[in-house]
């Protein structure tokens, strides 16, 4: 049996897979809250003790966690949690464990995902010795790199999000004036995440050096009219996003203009870095919930929006991931190929 777990800044998934050839099958998943645990051990003790597993009877361990690894230790950018393989190994008394950025471990998913699990943007022109890409917007924001040796993908991790962002247009470097002088300096995430959305639309609705959203969210005045009372700051992306998807607020569909538009931008970016001739595949929470807003054209003009390489860019291939659940599953097909 393979343990994988997908550890985010917010939840974390963790599941009980079968071998297989390919794609390992699906046996027991679990959603923890992250910040409610200490560590991930005790989580995984909490797991296996639930689905009545034994650490002996795991053959191999990955998981795929939101941080830069580095000799098989990771710091979580969003999580004051180390995560170190050996520690685990010793800890949760199991044999074989495997550190992956989470980023990393959703790419070893493109090549078992179904036409299903796909949503395409842009048809393309895929090249099968080619290169691909995954970029995906979440509580933060991860890029990694599918490097195709002999016809096999390899996927490499990236701290991409953390890269400056870079603005394209007169109402864009308003902005990036805007968040530097907040932040000091404006990373990719900054923009393109859930709090990135919440900073966009700040910039939007002219609440820069107010007290509102980012402490005091469940205070109906300091929102708009579309967004409404939000009792749960975690909760405002998710209404700034159905106010502009039910054109509430002119200023929050702006808003989510605005950060589709930076997101196709930015995939653009890392499909030119990778020679993504294989295909750009969109990861994250956020695109399968506003699926009409990547339909609207947005993503693909400012994606293709390349020149002189804009011709190139339009036959790359473009697709959102379905599967909510790409970076557990990636995290288990890891987990097959070293167990």
């Amino acid at each position: 049996m393979l343990l994988a777990a997908d550890v985010g800044g917010t939840k974390t998934l963790l599941g009980l897979f079968a071998q297989a050839p390919e794609r390992p099958t699906a046996v027991e998943t679990g959603e923890f809250t992250t910040l409610d645990y200490d560590s991930l051990v005790p989580m995984i003790r909490e797991f296996l003790k639930a689905n009545g597993v034994e650490p002996k009877q795991i053959h191999a361990a990955s998981f795929g966690v939101a941080g830069a690894v580095t000799d098989q230790v990771a710091r979580l950018t969003n999580v004051p949690w180390t995560v170190d393989a050996a520690a685990i190994m010793e800890a949760a008394s199991l044999r074989r464990v495997h550190i992956l950025n989470d980023l990393e471990a959703m790419a070893h998913s493109v090549a078992v995902l179904e036409p299903s699990e796909l949503k395409t943007l842009q048809h393309g022109v895929s090249q099968p010795d080619g290169n691909a890409a995954v970029i995906a917007a979440g509580t933060g924001l991860g890029e990694a790199l599918l490097l195709n040796v002999n016809g096999r993908f390899l996927p490499g991790a990236s701290e991409g999000g953390h890269a400056d962002w870079g603005a394209r247009t007169p109402r864009e470097f308003e902005m990036l004036a805007a968040l530097t002088r907040v932040y000091g300096r404006c990373s990719v995430e900054h923009v393109i995440s859930g709090p990135g959305l919440v900073n966009i639309y700040q910039f939007t609705h002219d609440a820069f050096g107010t007290r509102a959203l980012m402490v005091a969210a469940n205070e109906p005045s300091k929102t708009c009219e579309g967004v409404g009372r939000i009792d749960d700051p975690m909760d405002l992306p998710a209404g700034i996003t159905r106010s502009a998807l039910d054109k509430r607020c002119a200023r929050c569909v702006d808003t989510l203009e605005m950060f589709v538009t930076a997101y196709g931008a930015e995939a653009g970016n890392l499909a030119l870095r990778t020679v993504a001739t294989a295909g750009v595949y969109i990861g994250g929470g956020i695109a399968p919930k506003i699926l009409p807003a990547f339909d609207s054209g947005l993503f693909i003009d400012a994606f293709k929006a390349k020149q002189p390489l804009d011709a190139f860019v339009a036959t790359i291939p473009v697709a959102i991931i379905l599967n909510a659940e790409a970076g557990l599953l990636g995290a288990a097909v890891h987990a097959n190929s070293a167990a």
